[in-house]
């Protein structure tokens, strides 16, 4: 089974940018998976950010972010992105990537979707 490894977490000052990456450990996570990215702060519940829909590339974004964050795909690479802008406070949370199973086309924000999950990187934003 794939498993995946999310990395790029780190504390950053408001305004900010930061890039995630998520990579599989186990396995290649080619162009055959949907991948999402979820955060969760303390105290709350796991949030869909984003996700990449498997061989067409689709994108989605939850409304929070759109316009700030991009998820994308190096395919030569067998990674995925989430690239962060203008972060602020509220986007301090651990970032979790999540892949469906392979071949499973369209992608969604919504948690059971998924069956594959990384341990999450700490995301910070300073005020």
């Amino acid at each position: 089974q794939l498993q995946l490894v999310e990395s790029g977490g780190e504390l950053v000052q408001a305004g900010g940018s930061l890039r995630l990456s998520c990579a599989a450990s186990r396995g290649d996570l080619d162009y055959t998976y949907a991948i999402a990215w979820f955060r969760q702060a303390p105290g709350k519940e796991r949030e869909g950010v984003s996700c990449i829909s498997s061989r067409t590339d689709i994108t989605y974004y939850t409304d929070s972010v759109k316009g700030r964050f991009t998820i994308s795909r190096d395919k030569l690479k067998n990674t995925v992105y989430l690239q962060m802008n203008r972060l602020n406070p509220e986007d301090t949370a651990v970032y979790y990537c999540a892949s469906r199973p392979p071949w499973s086309v369209e992608c969604s924000l919504s948690s059971d979707w998924y069956s594959a999950w990384g341990q999450g990187t700490q995301v910070t934003v300073s005020s």
